[in-house]
């Protein structure tokens, strides 16, 4: 049995996506919405930071799956959580839409938004949640 080989940037482009999904949303507009903190972040501001957490190529679907982990940090904690909620609801709000030449199938939480204190940041206040996102790849 042979695995399907993805396209060259089936993993690459992910976070990306997931950036521009929570971007387009109104009630992240004050947000910043990345990859990578900018230089000079503390930690205090309003910001939803977007990793890819693993998950799995699905060859015979062409569907990759990654765990998308969304890091929330707002200027206390209430303002966090709202921000986690914003984040969470728009990128569950994806599943089912077509962006460029993918198709978001599903979208599912695994984990969160839970508290978690950051050891980078002292003052942060912080949500993580995780979320399973069923992308297929043309």
């Amino acid at each position: 049995m042979t695995t399907p080989v993805p396209p060259p940037n089936a993993f690459l482009e992910v976070e990306r996506l997931v950036v521009d999904i929570l971007e387009a949303d109104p009630a992240l507009s004050t947000a910043l919405v990345a990859v990578e903190p900018p230089a000079g972040f503390d930690g205090t501001a309003a910001a939803v930071l977007v990793n890819r957490r693993g998950g799995a190529w699905v060859g015979d679907l062409h569907v990759d799956e990654p765990l998308i982990e969304l890091e929330v940090y707002g200027p206390d904690k209430a303002g966090a959580h709202t921000l986690a909620n914003a984040g969470r609801r728009a990128l569950l709000a994806a599943a089912g839409r077509t962006y460029g030449t993918n198709l978001i199938t599903d979208v599912v939480e695994q984990d969160g938004p839970r508290w978690l204190p950051d050891y980078l940041y002292a003052g942060a206040n912080r949500y993580v949640c995780v979320l399973k996102v069923a992308v297929t790849v043309h």
